[in-house]
């Protein structure tokens, strides 16, 4: 048992390793440049224009975010939970790829509203007679890969995500457990939970509450107070108190 809950944690954190490092990757892309754009000789501007992830690819800053806020989620999720998370990470790697692919196809088209900044120029047609060359740099394949990253590991967190062990006692909700059984069924095996100690240690009576029904008599610690009193009032006076 303890072998299948070490080997259950290790495919639970490389599985989120993995993800991380997929959206790590497609965030880190989308601040990098992208494609390196050369405008022809009759352009009275910059010959040159640097294209970042984020102006070819718009949604790829969000996608990525979203998929370091899903790799947070796996962490607490139950079983069920885990799966829906899994499906919305395929879905965000396959958008990853398709902004990656979308602006490494048309790498002029992708660039056009940093062309028309640069430039002042608009309209698809006016803007492609502009460009004389571009060129693609690293960075999209990055994002190319950092988009099937995620789409395996939210593959992997469908196919393994049995084998991880279950979220943290202070994670499950009051009246259900992880997998939908009623809180009292969460321990079967006799462990209590923390609200079944609490309502018996409401109900244990008090084994040293005073008896309301007893008579107002003096009691062993106020007859030890008076005579501690009485002790020192006879050491103020100068006598001895032990004659």
């Amino acid at each position: 048992m303890r072998t299948e809950s070490v080997n259950g944690r290790r495919v639970k954190y490389s599985t989120m390793l993995l993800l991380l490092v997929g959206s790590g990757l497609a965030l880190l892309a989308a601040t990098q440049p992208w494609f390196t754009i050369t405008l022809t000789d009759t352009a009275e501007h910059s010959t040159t224009i640097s294209v970042a992830g984020s102006v070819a690819a718009p949604a790829l800053t969000a996608l990525s975010l979203a998929g370091l806020a899903l790799t947070a989620a796996l962490a607490i999720a139950g079983p069920v939970f885990r799966i829906v998370l899994a499906l919305l990470g395929l879905l965000l790697g396959v958008s990853v790829l398709i902004s990656a692919i979308s602006a490494v196809s048309d790498a002029v088209g992708a660039s056009s509203s940093a062309i028309t900044t640069a430039t002042g120029v608009a309209g698809d047609s006016s803007i492609r007679r502009l460009v004389h060359s571009s060129a693609i740099e690293l960075w999209p394949w990055v994002a190319l890969v950092a988009g099937i990253l995620v789409i395996l590991a939210s593959a992997a967190v469908v196919v393994f995500s049995r084998l991880w062990p279950g979220p943290s006692r202070k994670y499950q909700t009051r009246f259900a457990g992880e997998d939908g059984r009623p809180a009292d069924e969460l321990f079967a095996d006799g462990e209590p939970t923390d609200d079944a100690e609490a309502r018996a240690a409401a109900e244990e009576p008090a084994a040293d509450a005073p008896d309301a029904d007893a008579p107002d008599s003096a009691t062993p610690t106020t007859l030890d107070r008076d005579t501690a009193i009485d002790s020192w009032d006879d050491l103020t006076r100068g006598d001895d108190p032990t004659r």
